[in-house]
């Protein structure tokens, strides 16, 4: 495949990832990696390579959330703080552990999310309250999104969704502290073992520039209850293909 050729399908990859994270808050990380990996590329470049992409395309997502009043700054805070922690240490630890011992128990937590967010779609459950340990959560979205190149969407959005979070906020608010994050952990990435695969970054980088303000609009004018339910069935997707996939390499 020629590198023209190579550049425009990743290209439409990092399109239909941002398109669908920026809207539903989660799966840049997960759509890509899934990509990389399946092309045989080591896991600590792949995740070194869509945070690379990453810093430029959830700034301009974080950017359109901002500007179309979708981010609660408060929550946008404390998910990025904590998140940064996580998000250094996930980077670190991937550079010389593999992070594959703690996926199975996380896409079962991210599995019982999706049932909850599907029973608040259909008006069966109505939280109580909110999640009140928005700084855990964030720590552990950061450790999990450094440790396998996707993840940081899956936990926080779906977390807050499913404890009551209005969903436009959520989203925004997810979004935009995501830059902080995956900025924080290009950055040790960077240190650790440099920038490689160019070509993929860049491929990635155009594709979610070009998705990001679409994305964001989409979000703000979709009804709660549509948003709900597609990111109740995305999860719930990942989710039994992870255990699954999990399963079949016992």
């Amino acid at each position: 495949m020629e590198f023209g050729e190579t550049f425009f399908w990743f290209v439409l990859i990092g399109l239909a990832a941002q398109l669908v994270d920026g809207a539903l808050g989660m799966a840049y990380g997960l759509v890509s990696s899934s990509v990389l990996l399946a092309m045989g590329l080591p896991p600590a470049h792949v995740s070194a390579s869509i945070h690379a992409a990453e810093v430029f395309t959830t700034g301009a997502s974080g950017v359109s959330h901002l500007a179309l009043g979708n981010v609660d700054r408060r929550l946008f805070l404390r998910l990025a703080i904590p998140g940064v922690v996580g998000g250094v240490i996930g980077a670190y630890v991937l550079t010389r552990l593999p992070g594959e011992l703690i996926r199975p128990f996380v896409y079962a937590y991210l599995l019982v999310l999706a049932v909850l967010i599907l029973l608040r779609a259909s008006g069966r459950l109505v939280p109580r309250r909110e999640v009140r340990r928005v700084p855990v959560l964030g720590f552990f979205a950061g450790l999990l999104d450094a440790s396998g190149g996707g993840g940081w969407g899956p936990l926080a959005t779906s977390t807050l969704l499913a404890g009551g979070g209005q969903a436009r906020t959520v989203i925004g608010s997810v979004s935009a502290a995501e830059f902080v994050v995956t900025l924080a952990v290009s950055l040790t990435f960077l240190l650790s073992i440099g920038v490689q695969h160019l070509q993929i970054v860049s491929g990635l980088l155009v594709g979610g520039m070009i998705a990001a303000p679409v994305a964001a609009l989409l979000v703000k004018r979709l009804r709660e209850q549509w948003v709900l339910v597609a990111v109740g069935m995305l999860v719930l997707c990942i989710s039994l293909f992870q255990i699954g996939h999990a399963l079949w390499k016992l």
